[in-house]
């Protein structure tokens, strides 16, 4: 695919007028709850809670705001430039205006060392808001509702994932762990996303960060991370109608109590290994065929699957008379045409198994690796550097950059899933690595005075058209 500026390099005689919010109508492209995600009713949201943000500055040191200072990174990530707030001050000088101010609201725009002098001693919780207002606008447009499977459940994937590791930097919130003579300072969170199988995107949530009281292990960290996001967010869902979906690590009582305590549905791996006591009741309801066996055949595209499932229902999840009872089911599929084992897995869970379910379950609990692929990953390797140490801090600075870079994330997800003109544009470009060259240059040699000004000239250059309603 050609870039916009491949597409166009002399953008036909290109004037003052490009300055201006010029060609396709904001609201063309979005259906009417799209208006309310708008990129500029969005920011606002950011802007509002950015304002509200704790000023630590003690005596008159105000030249600069915390809130330019938070959207100004924000901006940075946005855009996947490292450099945006540095060729927006250049632009400044040259035209007496910039991109930062025009696209994210920046009055007067701070130097990076200032930015993380600023942020870093905020704390997470202060950023927490714009996750739950976003979630609730597409929620209320109808934007999530592709998203509720099993029961009518969202299904909400939780997974630890590391995103700095160094034996030099450090701060008091780093998790610190020896390994022979060595020290390593880390830090890591839980990232929490609504998925859905067939769905594309999967929609960030709050995060939690784990912390270095959470004990020495990864799992210890990890469990007690979770647990910390479920009692803070559970309330926030209807009863029983979010579905967590977790690895192996989790499936556990104290975890799956705490998500019935909270009115939250589970889906979770089951291993042999981990769950000895369970197993051992399989295996003695399997000597009095008290395990449903359903085989059903499935064409996936390619070819067709066999998928040979096993279900009960209340099985205890642990010895002793206390035990919670969940439903277990397991499945293997098989290629058809040779036999070949493609997969095998099993879960347990709170939802009630029949003939009629075990396979959407199946299903769901399969779609908890989402959270890894489509977030995790493509923040790490995608433009969204989320491993890159953009400044560490004494305090809280990574935690709140992390933060912001989720938050941009999810403004992209949020834009692909109701803007027909960003979708159209995206698609068009291909690659989002291409994509986002193309927001880099633009930002960095024109000004724009909106983002629907900038994103309409690359939907212009690109000679697209929007098909009539």
């Amino acid at each position: 695919m050609q870039t916009v500026l491949a597409r166009n390099s002399q953008f036909d005689g290109l004037s003052e007028d490009l300055e201006n919010d010029v060609g396709i109508d904001a609201g063309i492209g979005k259906d009417k709850s799209g208006m309310v995600l708008s990129f500029s009713n969005m920011i606002k949201v950011m802007q509002d809670t950015f304002a509200s943000l704790p000023d630590h500055r003690q005596g008159d040191n105000g030249t600069y705001e915390i809130k330019d200072a938070a959207v100004g990174a924000f901006g940075v990530y946005f855009t996947q430039s490292p450099s945006f707030l540095a060729h927006q001050r250049d632009m400044q000088r040259q035209k007496g205006r910039n991109n930062a101010s025009s696209l994210f609201g920046v009055e007067r725009i701070p130097s990076d060392n200032q930015i993380r002098s600023l942020l870093d001693p905020i704390e997470p919780h202060h950023l927490h808001a714009p996750f739950w207002e976003l979630y609730e606008g597409l929620q209320s447009g109808g934007h999530l509702d592709a998203y509720q499977d099993v029961a009518a459940n969202y299904l909400c994937a939780l997974d630890g994932t590391y995103y700095f590791s160094s034996q030099r930097i450090h701060c008091e919130n780093c998790t610190v762990r020896s390994h022979g003579d060595k020290t390593y300072y880390s830090h890591a969170a839980i990232t929490p996303v609504l998925t859905a199988p067939g769905q594309r995107h999967v929609i960030p949530l709050e995060p939690e960060f784990i912390l270095p009281q959470d004990g020495e292990t990864k799992q210890d960290c990890e469990q007690q991370a979770a647990k910390r996001w479920v009692v803070r967010n559970g309330a926030r869902f209807p009863p029983y109608k979010v579905t967590i979906l977790a690895d192996d690590l989790h499936s556990h009582q104290p975890f799956c109590a705490l998500l019935l305590e909270h009115n939250l549905n589970f889906i979770m791996t089951c291993k042999p290994d981990s769950h000895a006591a369970l197993y051992e009741e399989v295996d003695l309801l399997s000597r009095v065929d008290g395990i449903e066996v359903l085989r059903l055949r499935q064409w996936n595209g390619r070819f067709t699957e066999v998928w040979q499932c096993r279900f009960t229902n209340q099985v205890p999840l642990r010895s002793g008379v206390d035990a919670l009872k969940v439903n277990w089911c397991e499945v293997t599929i098989y290629r058809e045409e040779t036999g070949e084992r493609l997969y095998h897995n099993a879960f347990v869970t709170n939802h009630l198994l029949t003939e009629k379910n075990v396979q959407a379950v199946i299903r769901a609990g399969r779609t908890r690796w989402k959270v890894e692929n489509e977030n995790n990953n493509v923040l790490k390797n995608y433009g969204y550097h989320l491993e890159h140490n953009y400044g560490h801090g004494q305090q809280y600075l990574s935690a709140i950059l992390v933060m912001l870079n989720l938050l941009a994330f999810l403004f992209h997800t949020i834009l692909d899933l109701t803007d027909r003109i960003y979708q159209m544009v995206r698609q068009e470009l291909g690659a989002r690595k291409t994509f986002f060259e193309d927001i880099r240059a633009l930002t960095r040699y024109l000004y724009f005075n909106s983002w629907d000004a900038l994103l309409t000239f690359m939907f212009e250059q690109l000679e697209l058209e929007l098909e009539p309603d």
